[in-house]
């Protein structure tokens, strides 16, 4: 499984709870799209995840600047997943960023919105924020591997209430 999180904004802690907590922990790859904010928050994810990719976030310090990129692509279950925190000029600028890294799917955070998009050509998912859902479901997104070379996605609540799911990748 590949669990998504994003925009933890904390000064202390990774803020991992109920059903999030447990996808961070059963997951092969967690995802981190910015705003540990800390880099003892970063530390806290590294422990709980098997194999963390994070990208920063327009808030998080300068040791977290120094440790990670602000983009970065990889790979999980045969489709190519391009992660950002944020895009000037929203979805359209997100998917370009997407189609110049062959991705199939690019993850992003910022808005703490959960958001799962496949109008354009590249399907785009934030997962919202766990810890500060500003207004919106506090949330992750999931994807598990699926027979056929396709994933299935959901974004599930912290107390994991599945609230929308998808499919990605070939026989979709």
């Amino acid at each position: 499984m590949l669990t998504v999180v994003s925009d933890t904004h904390s000064t202390d802690s990774h803020r991992l709870s109920g059903r999030t907590l447990t996808a961070v922990r059963e997951a092969d790859v967690v995802a981190h799209a910015g705003d540990f904010m800390r880099e003892s928050v970063l530390d806290d994810f590294q422990r709980e995840a098997s194999r963390l990719f994070a990208v920063t976030g327009n808030n998080d310090d300068a040791a977290i600047r120094e440790r990670l990129p602000a983009a970065r692509t990889f790979t999980f279950a045969g489709l190519t997943f391009a992660m950002t925190h944020t895009r000037r000029s929203g979805p359209t600028a997100l998917s370009l960023f997407g189609r110049e890294r062959d991705a199939d799917v690019v993850l992003f955070g910022h808005s703490h919105r959960p958001t799962y998009d496949a109008t354009g050509e590249v399907v785009l998912v934030n997962p919202g924020s766990h810890a500060q859902p500003r207004g919106y479901r506090a949330a992750h997104a999931e994807f598990e591997e699926r027979p056929g070379g396709s994933l299935e996605g959901r974004l599930v609540t912290v107390d994991g209430e599945t609230f929308e799911s998808f499919v990605v990748g070939e026989g979709e």
